[in-house]
């Protein structure tokens, strides 16, 4: 309607109120309040309603715009994450209640953005909310520490590996271990055999590291059945540790001589030559006292989240920083599944997860085949009710890894994420994003207003601190404005070490 017909202003007084105890009904409810509101006190009148903005077209030029001139909003489900940049709208994300609702196809999340524009700060708030819903993070592998205040302030449960404090068995089955003992036949033998791979699979990864190339054959065979004699040997006692794997092939019982076909004691020395010493490295070498020994603190199943602080391993160099998160990434993923497998057969409660793995490519980078190992465990994050959120700075870091195949295997975890959050990127980044998911010309531009501030002038606020651009598929995607409240500003805080 155009400006200068609007309405003559009416006066209403508003009806009386009802005698207590009396029932009001909807024909008793008296006239409809105008636009305004009464002209009483306290009865919520507009003091003044702003004019429209009138606009004129052809119905060629403007049939695409009725009866809506907005976007149809973001998603009402999940964690409160700030409010729409161009909207005013609040945008809420929970992976879990968007692939539960059929939003996304599955509940993955990847975060992606330069040093300083929040991405941490959009972890914690996930965290939190999804807290709240009854969600358990697991931070498997907290490597500066970022997390360790906040998982204490929620009440959960902090980790700290190293040496002289914790230690992670590689070989130990945690609650999966303990799972079997209350399941039925059929689905505890299915599950010793998940056990057994799961071991081989990250002992085999593990001297991978250590070695800086991959076993062979005849190596992972002997292994396998060491692995097996040992679960016949403790079963129903302590898991077995890598010094006693080591223990088992010195020693070279007639099974490992059948295993790796060595039909004297000389030839089987020959077949484990350097598959010894491998084993010693894990033992005796730079990771001597972390993964040599029995697991100090087991993962509580039921604390709100749990951190494994790995800041300690980290200083140590690549190699035991890619060991220790081998290590936490398989054993957070067991707790997982044995959750699971109790709940299908209604032993304990279904319990949902968010794993959060921050500084991903440092481990990836560790050596050939890593990715696979990682690769393995993520793959049905769905049917396990786990959300993944995966935190890394730039898609480059795809490029450092050892070989094209582990280079191919780790960008399938960004094609896989059904939700990709950009922070402030650079345009070069953005190019590479756009070959992932596309990103329409106003996007790619708002994102990269984000990534570097336009002043030289101390204290200037970032542009794209707490501005994150969320990517559905091929859906416009949400830009979003995260604030934070005071006491989340000190508990999420990354930058302590670097303020005065």
């Amino acid at each position: 309607m155009s400006p200068r017909h609007a309405p003559r202003k009416q006066t209403f007084l508003a009806p009386p109120s009802p005698a207590p105890g009396t029932v009001v009904t909807a024909a008793d409810a008296g006239p409809v309040a105008p636009a305004w509101g009464w002209k009483t006190p306290g009865a919520g009148r507009a003091a003044h309603v702003e004019q429209s903005i009138e606009y004129q077209g052809t119905t060629v030029q403007i049939c695409g715009l009725y009866p809506f001139v907005a976007g149809g909003g973001s998603p009402a489900l999940g964690v409160p994450i700030g409010r729409h940049l161009l909207w005013g709208e609040v945008v809420c994300l929970d992976p879990l209640l968007w692939a539960d609702a059929g939003l996304v196809t599955n509940p993955g999340v990847f975060l992606l953005g330069q040093p300083g524009t929040g991405k941490t700060a959009l972890a914690h708030r996930m965290i939190t909310g999804m807290a709240a819903f009854g969600t358990r993070t697991l931070i498997l592998g907290d490597t500066k520490p970022d997390y360790t205040r906040h998982v204490e302030a929620l009440g959960g449960q902090v980790i700290r590996v190293g040496r002289g404090l914790d230690r992670i068995n590689p070989l130990d089955a945690g609650p999966l271990g303990q799972a079997w003992d209350r399941l039925p036949a059929e689905q505890a033998a299915a599950l010793r055999w998940e056990v057994r791979g799961r071991r081989l699979s990250l002992l085999l990864a593990l001297a991978s590291l250590v070695r800086g190339s991959r076993i062979g054959n005849a190596e992972e065979v002997i292994l396998g059945r060491a692995v097996d004699l040992l679960e016949d040997r403790h079963r129903g006692r302590a898991a077995p540790t890598v010094p006693d794997v080591l223990h088992v092939i010195e020693s070279g019982p007639d099974e490992l001589r059948a295993a790796a076909r060595a039909l004297s004691p000389q030839a089987y020395a020959a077949r484990v030559d350097d598959l010894v010493p491998t084993l010693a490295l894990l033992t005796e070498g730079s990771l001597a006292g972390v993964f040599d020994g029995p697991t100090t603190t087991p993962i509580d199943l039921d604390a709100p989240a749990v951190s494994v602080d790995i800041s300690r391993v980290g200083a140590a160099g690549d190699t035991l920083l890619s060991a220790a998160l081998l290590c936490t990434w398989a054993y957070g993923f067991g707790v997982v599944d044995a959750a699971a497998a109790l709940a299908d057969v209604h032993l304990a409660p279904r319990r949902h997860h968010l794993a959060v793995m921050d500084e991903l490519w440092r481990a990836l980078r560790g050596a050939p085949g890593l990715v696979e190992h990682a690769d393995a465990l993520t793959r049905l994050n769905r049917a396990k009710g786990i959300a993944s959120l995966m935190v890394t700075h730039s898609l480059a870091d795809l490029d450092a890894l050892p070989t094209e195949e582990d280079r191919a295997k780790a960008r399938g975890f960004v094609d896989r994420a059904a939700i990709l959050i950009c922070a402030g990127l650079p345009p070069r980044e953005l190019d590479r994003v756009h070959q992932i998911t596309p990103l329409t010309a106003p996007e790619r531009a708002m994102v990269a207003s984000w990534s570097a501030p336009d002043s030289w002038q101390p204290g200037v606020r970032h542009p794209g601190r707490g501005k994150y651009l969320i990517k559905t598929g091929g859906r416009l995607g949400i830009p979003v404005q995260m604030t934070l409240r005071p006491a989340e500003l000190d508990l999420y805080d990354s930058d302590q070490a670097i303020r005065r």
